[in-house]
């Protein structure tokens, strides 16, 4: 509450008397930590090397040997909802999060926006002195909001944190990142060829940030919630951190799985007679059928290791190589920011909570994929045609994912992945350290929480009493409890009985020590949720749910069925949603502006996303540009959309325009004039495609046209893409090509602006209705968790 005034007010301020008290800045208590918060993508139970697994990060193990290791922390199964609930301490249907923020539909439980009266853990500390600082993946931001015309009340700056900078969405690509910094787009300050990646950018703009406030007030604490796009897809490292994990997978992901299991064991990580379960835990996709008595999609379906090629072997075995120097790269960033706060003294103050969002992902299906913008425009992802990209996977030049027989390995010892309720989905690696507050050396810890539980043990190790209102909004209850009982204590007795699940038709309800989850699958639009089997397993033993003890303990499993729906009701999970992604995309949602028949675009604005150009998918176009061209020389991108997976450009080289489109990053198709550019003042360049056509379906075929003017001076037959330019990012310009570059004709680097004459605008006219490929892209939107 605001401070009444003291003070004395007379006419003359010689006889007034001062209060400053209404007036100060919130101050924190002398000597209070501050608070770093790491939170992986798509990292499984079993990735890190302190959990048992082969990947070296030797700098998070400098974080758990200084601190205490969970071993039954979990998640909700998917990024944004578990995001949701590590910054607000509710579950994340409270939260209206019940899927990603793409996924929205509408309800109070999936809305993609977390109401006010569920504030963020950054609103909290930031009202009481601390400085908050995000870098890294956002992830809690309706897809209308996330561009330069929407609101910010859901971007980082409108949910507290004082400084941000990474991208908005689900993932980016990490050598071509969709960038926003604190309110707006920016561009990355170097090039892939300079040395650029997402992980080393956003550490360097997490220590610039900490050393900006240090300089003006060295005691001041501040909370940094550090979010890497590792290890979410697309897999991209450096080269040399691939090659250090070169044969080290050569064996295959079931003997991975019972390598790390045994490593496991010895950790006391699980208990000493956990098994494995079997490749494919839920039986074959191919014998189990959805309400159309189709089959479910293979998608979900692990390949065994010995039924592989030699070609196969080589191409998935590079993929977990990686993957895994994927991830090394990354804790070698946390390694610097562990550095500089040595460096500067405040390590030991500094409380450290290390966690992934979810499961490892199984989305790459069981062949993975080195450009996932073949699956989003239903092309075939052959492995005949990845091979010839081996030696390129982690690079630029590819947006890739492994095969989930990697994921199954990196959640040992538990079944299933990312989106499933099982363990696989929502059990994962979560470090506490607080070297001056607690004495825990590299212990493990076994009490059962949840990422609600982070928020209210973060606010008591600080001290900190939750206020009831946040800029005038009524605070709800938390969900979570606090775990700093257990950091020096390893025998205390769990202060968490029970936690309800729901994930895309998947549920689950833990109460106790034992767990009820249903075998129902995920999107696959069966529906009938009264009739789905409930499988019984007492975790506190059965880490691995092999033992489904529904059949020896029908009351047992009753009551915590009759639970589930007493705690959905209570966090308003209802309804349920286990729509084919197909139909959840389907869903109309609130757009920034309609779509319309002709869009106008100018030089130097902010890139436009996807999700609010223009769409020429299937459709006839054309794309003009008014520009004065005063002499000779000119060059430089007109209009661009897209990347090097996909994209097209209309652009000036040469003194001639030239038009490239990028089919998915197959192959570019090129038309070229046959004149040089006119000189004068309010010239129409233009490119024009007509489609004729349509092979395969949805696939347009059609002639493009160049006219100066209304002359006609270059044309070809070219098809365009089904789906979207762009799982992430890479939206679209004028006067420049930002991040990725569409083509390679380029010359240097993109975004290569438009130079030697003037964009007045560019205009793009389309008829027709346009085709979307609505399934395609529901797939790609999953891709994205």
């Amino acid at each position: 509450m605001p401070q009444p005034f003291t003070g004395t007010i007379n006419i003359d301020i010689r006889d007034s008397q001062p209060d400053w008290t209404p007036f100060e800045p919130p101050r924190t208590p002398a000597g209070a930590p501050n608070v770093v918060y790491v939170v992986l993508d798509d990292v499984g139970f079993s990735a890190l090397s302190s959990y048992g697994g082969p990947i070296e990060t030797p700098n998070i193990d400098r974080i758990s040997d200084d601190g205490v290791r969970y071993t039954q922390w979990h998640t909700t199964a998917l990024c944004s909802p578990t995001r949701s609930c590590l910054l607000t301490g509710r579950n994340h249907t409270r939260n209206s999060m019940a899927c990603i923020t793409e996924a929205a539909v509408g309800f109070p439980n999936a809305s993609g926006t977390v109401p006010p009266e569920n504030g963020m853990l950054s609103e909290i500390l930031g009202e009481l002195g601390w400085n908050t600082y995000l870098v890294g993946k956002w992830h809690l931001c309706p897809t209308d909001e996330m561009n330069v015309a929407a609101t910010r009340r859901n971007w980082p700056s409108g949910r507290g944190f004082e400084r941000s900078y990474g991208f908005l969405g689900a993932e980016t690509n990490q050598y071509y990142p969709d960038l926003m910094h604190d309110n707006h787009p920016v561009d990355q300050p170097t090039s892939p060829e300079e040395g650029y990646h997402f992980s080393v950018d956003i550490t360097d703009k997490a220590i610039e940030f900490i050393k900006d406030s240090k300089v003006l007030a060295p005691e001041k604490p501040f909370f940094l919630y550090y979010a890497p796009g590792a290890a979410h897809a697309p897999h991209h490292a450096p080269k040399e951190w691939s090659d250090r994990y070169a044969g080290k997978f050569d064996d295959g992901y079931e003997v991975l799985r019972e390598r790390i299991l045994a490593r496991q064991k010895e950790l006391g990580i699980v208990p000493p007679d956990t098994a494995l379960p079997q490749l494919n835990p839920i039986g074959s996709y191919e014998t189990r059928s959805g309400p159309d008595g189709q089959p479910f999609p293979m998608m979900d379906e692990t390949r065994p290791w010995a039924s592989l090629s030699g070609d196969e072997k080589r191409l998935f075995s590079r993929m977990a190589e990686v993957y895994a120097g994927f991830l090394s790269h990354a804790d070698h960033q946390i390694g610097r920011l562990l550095d500089y706060l040595e460096e500067i003294g405040e390590r030991e103050n500094t409380l450290i909570v290390v966690v992934s969002d979810n499961g490892a992902s199984g989305e790459g299906g069981p062949n993975g994929s080195v450009n996932e913008m073949k699956f989003m425009n239903g092309l075939p992802d052959e492995v005949a045609d990845n091979l010839p990209m081996l030696d390129e996977l982690g690079g630029p030049h590819t947006y890739n994912h492994y095969p989930n027989g990697w994921a199954m390995a990196f959640n040992t010892p538990f079944k299933m992945w990312k989106r499933y309720e099982y363990n696989g989905g929502t059990c994962d690696p979560c470090i506490i350290s607080w070297p001056a507050g607690s004495g825990a050396r590299g212990e493990l810890r076994d009490q059962y929480h949840h990422a609600v539980d982070i928020v209210p043990t973060i606010l008591d190790v600080l001290g900190v009493v939750p206020p009831e209102r946040i800029k005038g909004h009524v605070q709800s209850r938390f969900d979570g409890v606090s775990m700093r009982y257990s950091l020096d204590d390893r025998d205390a007795t769990g202060t968490r009985h029970t936690q309800f699940y729901s994930m895309l038709g998947s549920r689950a309800i833990w109460h106790e020590g034992w767990k009820a989850v249903t075998t129902h699958p995920t999107l696959s639009g069966w529906g009938r949720f009264n009739t789905d089997e409930w499988e019984l397993y007492h975790t506190d033993v059965d880490r691995a749910e092999l033992h489904n003890l529904a059949a020896e303990q029908p009351d047992r499993l009753r009551e915590l069925v009759n639970l589930w729906f007493a705690e959905a009701g209570a966090n308003q999970a209802f309804p349920l949603d286990d729509r084919s992604a197909l139909e959840i995309m389907q869903t109309p949602r609130p757009r920034m502006a309609g779509p319309r028949n002709r869009y106008v675009y100018y030089p130097n604005t902010s890139e436009v996303p996807e999700s609010q150009a223009v769409n020429l998918r299937n459709r006839s176009f054309s794309i003009g540009a008014l520009v004065d061209l005063p002499a000779p020389g000119a060059q430089g991108v007109l209009f661009a959309h897209g990347s090097r997976f996909g994209g097209h450009s209309l652009y000036v080289k040469d003194n001639r325009l030239h038009y490239v489109n990028n089919f998915v990053g197959l192959f570019e198709q090129k038309i070229d004039a046959t004149e040089d550019l006119p000189i004068g003042e309010k010239l129409i360049i233009s490119a024009a495609f007509v489609k004729d056509g349509e092979d395969p379906p949805h696939v347009s075929t059609g002639i493009l046209s160049l006219y100066y003017g209304d002359r006609l001076v270059g044309e070809g037959r070219i098809k365009t893409q089904p789906g979207g330019f762009a799982i992430a990012g890479e939206g679209l310009c004028a006067g420049r090509d930002s991040g990725e570059a569409v083509t390679g004709d380029y010359p240097g680097t993109s975004p290569w602006a438009f130079t030697g004459g003037t964009i007045h605008r560019v205009a793009v006219d389309v008829s027709g209705e346009p085709y979307l490929d609505l399934e395609r892209e529901a797939q790609a939107m999953l891709m994205r968790e």
